[in-house]
């Protein structure tokens, strides 16, 4: 598969992906449709800032109550949580391990699973979002 932004590069198995245009796959990963859409109706605004992480985190948990929007929600939690990291700590980088499964690399090289982050927090609120952040922030 060629997808312009990721390179035109075939990769064996247990190989990372080159990223050509880290702008589009940040673009394209901050979309997060399904979880803007039920922030908006809640009156909230993501501006990608720590601020609307703390917003989320006081949203009442109504998608836990629908198998089909959970998961999806979760995974649209954990690219903003991504988003937001991405575009307020220092160095932090969208990457992609091996199997596809983006994840957010901090310049000390340590990797964090934001899209298992935010699939724990739509399902169980804990660790909240904004906790999340601070702990990232912190390293």
């Amino acid at each position: 598969m060629n997808i312009p932004f990721l390179g035109n590069r075939r990769k064996k198995a247990g190989e990372a992906v080159i990223v050509a245009d880290p702008e589009g796959v940040a673009e394209l990963l901050s979309e997060c449709e399904l979880l803007r859409s039920q922030a908006a109706r809640a009156g909230i605004r993501l501006d990608d800032t720590t601020a609307s992480l703390e917003a989320l985190d006081q949203l009442l948990p109504r998608w836990r109550d629908d198998a089909e929007i959970l998961p999806w929600l979760g995974n649209d939690a954990g690219l903003y949580l991504g988003t937001v990291i991405v575009r307020t700590v220092r160095g932090a980088a969208w990457d992609f391990r091996p199997d596809g499964q983006p994840v957010v690399r901090l310049l000390s090289g340590r990797e964090f699973d934001v899209v298992t982050a935010g699939q724990e927090w739509a399902t169980s609120g804990v660790p909240e979002l904004s906790q999340l952040y601070g702990e990232v922030a912190e390293t």
